[in-house]
């Protein structure tokens, strides 16, 4: 059956049931086998709990009164409250129902209830493996044994005394995680931005897929805003070459060795996704002068250029993508258009990703059968 005449279903299709590329990428879930991104460290202060969510599963995120971070299915076994509707207390996190605690590992090891009469009978919910880096606390939401295998990528420029300075952005975007991916390493949107004009004339270079990456580059102008243009050192820099990369699930880019970013996103579930934003700059000038901005100044010009500038400019993105998870909802079925031959490339992988994570699950049931 032709994608002109499928019949019209209460929503757009299923990935087993999608008849095209767009349509399967547009509906699978990201392979929970990877470190995810999901808060930043500084909005979860000590003593305190927060639901995060991987794919549909609901994650209980807290902080022990030491500064620790821990994670933990969000559920309490008792009446399945979630438990990030309780409190922590120490290094456990309490129900706010009966009271049951929960150790850091997901061990239940209070029950108030019982008085003392009886044991704590051996009771636990799942746990997941958690880490801090680059101001962002991470999950491994899929099978532990291969959180030391799969590791977070490295941002040498983020770490150390002479790191550079990067404030992370945060969004949540009612819309898929593939549709945020098109979007970002997609230069032939550049008229959205032509208010501020990040990049523009961008011309395709390379598109290539090696394994689970897509690199590809562009010719482009990059960052030639009326104001941002200012901060930049054309003279020094070639900001006439943009190199990126999907590194699945991650993306980034590089001007030159010396402007750069990082995207993570959190699949949340089919329409909506958290994303982290990191960009980071080896210096910038001060208007009009050919002098940089001194390192220890630039966190503080990141958090107004993050206000004024790059906030506002992904502001524009959020628009776009809102938008078209909107129209994809309402015209599913439309028959696919696309121009840029990078965009194919990512659904692949997204795909085929996907499929690896529900091939490698059958099996595990099937063993367990």
């Amino acid at each position: 059956m032709s994608i002109e005449t499928q019949p019209r279903t209460d929503g757009p299709p299923t990935a087993e049931d999608a008849a095209n590329l767009r349509q399967q990428a547009r509906a699978v879930g990201m392979n929970p086998d990877y470190w995810y991104a999901v808060e930043e460290v500084r909005n979860v202060k000590p003593g305190s709990v927060t639901e995060v969510v991987f794919w549909k599963q609901s994650i209980a995120l807290f902080r022990s009164e030491d500064g620790s971070f821990h994670a933990m299915e969000n559920r309490c076994l008792h009446r399945q409250v979630k438990l990030s509707l309780g409190e922590v207390e120490g290094c456990r996190l309490v129900c706010g129902y009966h009271g049951w605690g929960y150790d850091e590992e997901g061990h239940v090891v209070d029950i108030p209830d019982l008085f003392g009469r009886t044991k704590v009978p051996r009771l636990s919910v799942r746990s997941y493996p958690v880490q801090v880096r680059y101001g962002l606390v991470w999950i491994f939401p899929g099978d532990p044994a291969l959180a030391e295998e799969r590791r977070i990528p490295e941002i040498p420029e983020l770490e150390g005394p002479g790191r550079w300075a990067c404030v992370p952005l945060r969004f949540d975007l009612t819309a898929h995680h593939s549709i945020i991916i098109d979007n970002v390493s997609d230069f032939s949107h550049a008229y959205l931005h032509r208010q501020y004009r990040p990049f523009d004339g961008a011309t395709l270079t390379r598109h290539e897929t090696i394994g689970d990456n897509v690199h590809l580059a562009y010719e482009t102008r990059v960052g030639r805003g009326r104001i941002s243009g200012k901060f930049v050192d054309h003279g020094r820099l070639n900001t006439n070459h943009m190199e990126l990369c999907y590194e699945y699930p991650y993306q980034r880019s590089n001007t030159d060795d010396e402007i750069k970013h990082w995207l993570f996103v959190l699949p949340i579930d089919e329409r909506t996704t958290r994303t982290f934003f990191l960009f980071y700059f080896q210096s910038l000038k001060i208007p009009l002068l050919p002098v940089r901005i001194p390192r220890w100044a630039m966190t503080t010009v990141l958090r107004l250029a993050n206000r004024m500038l790059i906030g506002p400019l992904l502001s524009q993105d959020r628009w776009a993508v809102e938008a078209e998870q909107a129209g994809y909802e309402h015209n599913w079925d439309a028959p696919p258009i696309e121009v840029n031959p990078v965009v194919r490339s990512f659904q692949q992988v997204t795909v085929r990703k996907w499929r690896e994570h529900l091939e490698r699950e059958a099996a595990v049931n099937a063993n367990d059968a």
